[in-house]
């Protein structure tokens, strides 16, 4: 995407909202799912429709944890480290992953192809543990199930949930 195509996306996205600073959030969750992260351009821009501080939206983007200041990979691998996953083996999965991927949890490869976060709880203890990869559950992983999985994504396959 050219600076120019960005610059008109954000746009498309600020503009969508009116301009009152209740929609910040809103338009901020646009911006991540457009771009994978918010641009500081996209900050700027929004602060400025908003009339707003730039540093009240840059509070708001590092809070919450869906939201991220610096670009993610194409494809975002979350691993549940709840108490369920964390006690069936979640950190084994991490530690697979670094291995595969050479990164360690909040990071993003360096061809930016895949991110990796560690989370709290993904909502599914009873298929413990579980590892999420663009929206798709990945449940009762063990740990040789892994580089199956990260090397069916990097070469764009669909990937469908193992049980």
């Amino acid at each position: 995407m050219t600076d120019q195509e960005q610059a008109s996306k954000i746009s498309e996205i600020i503009e969508a909202y009116p301009a009152d600073q209740r929609f910040a959030l809103a338009a901020m969750q646009d911006m991540q799912h457009a771009f994978n992260y918010i641009p500081e351009e996209g900050l700027s821009a929004l602060a400025a429709y908003l009339g707003c501080a730039e540093a009240q939206l840059y509070s708001m983007a590092t809070f919450y944890k869906a939201l991220s200041l610096t670009p993610k990979g194409d494809h975002i691998v979350k691993i549940c480290n709840g108490t369920a996953c964390h006690l069936r083996g979640a950190m084994n999965l991490a530690t697979e992953l670094k291995r595969n991927l050479g990164i360690d949890p909040g990071e993003t490869t360096e061809d930016g192809t895949f991110s990796v976060e560690l989370v709290n709880c993904l909502g599914s203890c009873a298929l413990a543990p579980v590892m999420l990869v663009d929206g798709t559950y990945h449940n009762k992983l063990r740990v040789d199930q892994i580089p199956g999985i990260i090397e069916s994504y990097a070469n764009g396959e669909v990937v469908s949930a193992h049980d």
